[in-house]
């Protein structure tokens, strides 16, 4: 194979955080896949660039596969572009970098925004070590054991969640992590970004009053106390 895989970061919510090296990778790939050919396509637009977009998400990145290898095969430049920061944290591509790593085709990360460093820089919290454990499981029993697997690391966690799960999330941390240090971020880079510093518990109330939750969460939480 001779072909490349380069791995471009995007911007988080400000879009002048577009580096010159990402528009210049972009510019050079022969295909960009991306989870939102929509998303993307207005990113594209706004660089001036004009590329064949392929949708590769959750859903289908497994098919998308032989497709994207073909390409490779035949020289091509792939693009992974993710809806919003690094490609691969929370987002699709592990599966054709592993492939194409194991058939030696070359892998370049082109790096950039990142909601998980964003959000450990702000929090307040001590940034290494950390762990990043990405969205937790939507139902209660299985998120409950996520934070409980989590209770015996005595570093700074961050992990991601929904709007419409976030005061549930929140609460089984507090019931499995103890009422630990936190940062709450919300829409970070964007025009309307917030972010909240105290214990979990009086987090969560302050947000259960308000009538409703919305854009992007990464929640920082502090180490506990110890056995």
């Amino acid at each position: 194979m001779t072909g490349k895989v380069l791995l471009v970061s995007s911007p988080i919510g400000n879009l002048e955080d577009v580096s010159p090296r990402a528009r210049a990778a972009l510019e050079a790939a022969d295909l960009v896949a991306c989870e939102d050919t929509r998303r993307s396509g207005r990113l594209l637009a706004r660089l001036g660039i004009k590329k064949r977009l392929l949708s590769m998400h959750d859903h289908n990145e497994r098919r998308r596969l032989p497709q994207l290898l073909s390409a490779l095969e035949q020289g091509l430049t792939v693009a992974v572009l993710a809806d919003a920061g690094t490609p691969l944290v929370s987002d699709p591509g592990y599966l054709l970098v592993r492939e194409a790593v194991a058939r030696g085709v070359a892998v370049e990360a082109v790096p950039g925004p990142s909601a998980v460093l964003a959000a450990l820089v702000v929090s307040g919290l001590p940034p290494y070590p950390f762990t990043f454990a990405g969205f937790p499981p939507p139902k209660t029993s299985k998120r409950r054991g996520f934070y409980r697997r989590l209770r015996d690391l005595d570093h700074t966690l961050v992990i991601f969640e929904s709007p419409h799960r976030l005061l549930a999330s929140l609460g089984d941390a507090v019931t499995e992590l103890g009422d630990r240090p936190a940062a709450i971020c919300r829409e970070l880079t964007k025009l309307h970004e917030e972010i909240l510093r105290g214990p979990l518990g009086e987090l969560r109330r302050t947000l259960a009053e308000r009538p409703s939750l919305k854009g992007e969460f990464a929640v920082v939480i502090g180490a506990g106390d110890g056995p």
